[in-house]
């Protein structure tokens, strides 16, 4: 096992490794930029090492400092995290090059998965269903009309490099392929650095699901079952949960061989996602393939008691896979909500500011995986992703309920968050009856939210207040104040249905 291992990362996904590497008794190595010098992530490294100005392209983008950081501490490994180089099979084949073990999958693995286009050509062999459409690049719009007419509209057209909803275009008319095609591949260009663009079938209201898989260099591949993810604004996850309520034990299986055999078309190594879309009928398609960590998951560790990241590490360092797919056994139910730094009301923008004040739930079947403190600032620099919440439950309603409660726990001032909108997300009767998918928030649940009544400025002062007072004095009595802004209330406070603030009353 390695010695010392340099994360190429910042924020929640650096802690998470630094306390697997530290359960292994592994040395961790942080990089952090100017801008993160009072970032949580190097204070709770074993040593941290400063990388670069603020800007990520010349920190934590830069090949260069990343290997330098990594020569100078003198570690074995680099783990990427996810974001920022992890998913970069040329900085894979970097760290390799330059003597280091890189935590993720093979370089050539990457590169078939990297490229959408190829991945789908690839599934398609392995006899892994993929959605109508090409596995070539388009030439131009006028191939697009084509393409369009022949498996009929609605159509996606998509960069076939990158994902994150980066170069992605609905096309309802064939009037509208021209402008969709030039802003596409525009958006893909300035994004991935490459304006390919490929065109598919538009699967009207699917639900998104993904299946973690494992793999080590030795050809043992296995499945730890699979994720829903539909919850989504701008094709970007906010809620997550394991098991799906839309997934029959027998379709579980189909789509568990599935993800088994796309990630033995492709040579995977180490931990994965095999993402696919499920439509009405029940009929499922695969959409691409994830080669690195994702940051749901937290909920599949909840039900499976495994843990990913340890697994990542034992398998980059050569040892074999001794999980059996019929030990995969999954227990009770979790949900996550990704805790962002945004401003609801203006479209989720992000939300820049300090950190005044800050209190994280806690209690039975609550996981709280952050990557900030008090006195933390929210750059521009970086994505605005706080923290994950996770609960887990014997059943859903249990786990819904404990993540409800944890939600109302959590106090934080400083800066707009979703913490208001996940909690109405995941109280609305679509969500608890399951009966939702991808298009929910962006056509219903935001618009809903919107509609609540904003808080005035005094609420506001009043939570910046509050938040002082807690600070200083350590205690909060009922009716003193309102809650902190962009919090929920705590347990035994009642939400009276104001978006940005909560208020004291009693139930």
């Amino acid at each position: 096992m390695f010695r010392k291992v340099l994360i190429a990362n910042r924020g929640e996904i650096a802690i998470r490794i630094m306390r697997a590497c530290r359960e292994m008794g592994i040395r961790s190595v942080a990089v952090y930029s100017e801008a993160d010098r009072t970032a949580l992530h190097p204070q709770m490294a074993d040593e941290a090492h400063l990388i670069g100005p603020p800007p990520a392209t010349e920190s934590y983008l830069s090949f260069e400092r990343l290997l330098d950081a990594a020569k100078k501490s003198g570690a074995e490994a680099i783990h990427p995290g996810y974001g920022f180089l992890a998913e970069n099979s040329n900085f894979a084949q970097a760290v390799k090059d330059a003597g280091f073990v890189f935590v993720g999958p093979p370089a050539r693995a990457m590169q078939a998965m990297g490229s959408k286009t190829e991945a789908r050509r690839l599934m398609k062999s392995a006899d892994v269903p993929i959605i109508p459409g090409m596995e070539e690049t388009l030439a131009s719009s006028s191939e697009a009309k084509k393409v369009a007419t022949r498996i009929g509209y609605p159509v996606l057209l998509k960069a076939a490099l990158g994902g994150g909803g980066k170069g992605m275009r609905i096309v309802e008319k064939e009037q509208d392929i021209e402008r969709a095609f030039d802003a596409a591949t525009r958006e893909a260009q300035g994004a991935f650095g490459d304006g390919s663009i490929y065109l598919e079938k538009f699967l009207q209201g699917p639900r998104h699901i993904e299946f973690q898989v494992l793999a080590d260099e030795h050809g043992h591949v296995i499945h730890l079952g699979e994720r829903e993810c539909s919850i989504q604004r701008r094709h970007q996850k906010i809620i997550e949960e394991t098991p799906s309520v839309a997934l029959t034990p027998e379709l579980r299986r189909e789509m568990g061989a599935a993800a088994v055999r796309a990630a033995k078309a492709c040579g995977y190594v180490n931990a994965g996602t095999v993402e696919c879309m499920l439509d009405a009928s029940g009929s499922f398609y695969f959409l691409e393939v994830n080669t690195r960590l994702q940051v749901e998951h937290p909920v599949t560790e909840m039900v499976t008691g495994i843990d990913l990241v340890k697994w990542q590490l034992r398998i980059a360092a050569g040892e074999r896979l001794t999980l059996q797919q019929e030990q995969i056994v999954p227990r009770g139910h979790a949900i996550e909500a990704r805790l962002y730094a945004e401003d609801v009301a203006a479209g989720f923008l992000p939300s820049m500011g300090t950190i005044h004040y800050l209190r994280m739930p806690a209690g039975p079947g609550i996981r709280e995986d952050s990557g900030v403190a008090e006195g933390n600032e929210i750059s521009r620099y970086y994505d605005p992703l706080m923290s994950k919440l996770i609960a887990w439950g014997e059943n859903r309603t249990e786990a819904i309920g404990r993540l409800a409660r944890a939600l109302r726990e959590y106090r934080i001032s400083g800066v707009r968050t979703t913490i208001p909108f996940c909690l109405f997300v995941i109280e609305h009767p679509n969500f608890q009856n399951g009966d939702f998918d991808t298009r929910l928030v962006d056509t219903r649940l935001h618009r809903e939210f919107l509609e609540l009544p904003a808080s005035s400025e005094m609420e506001q002062a009043v939570a910046a207040a509050l938040a002082l007072s807690i600070k200083q004095n350590g205690s909060l009595r009922p009716g003193e104040a309102k809650s902190p802004e962009s919090s929920a209330p705590a347990s035994g406070w009642k939400w009276t249905g104001r978006r940005d603030t909560l208020s004291e009353t009693r139930k």
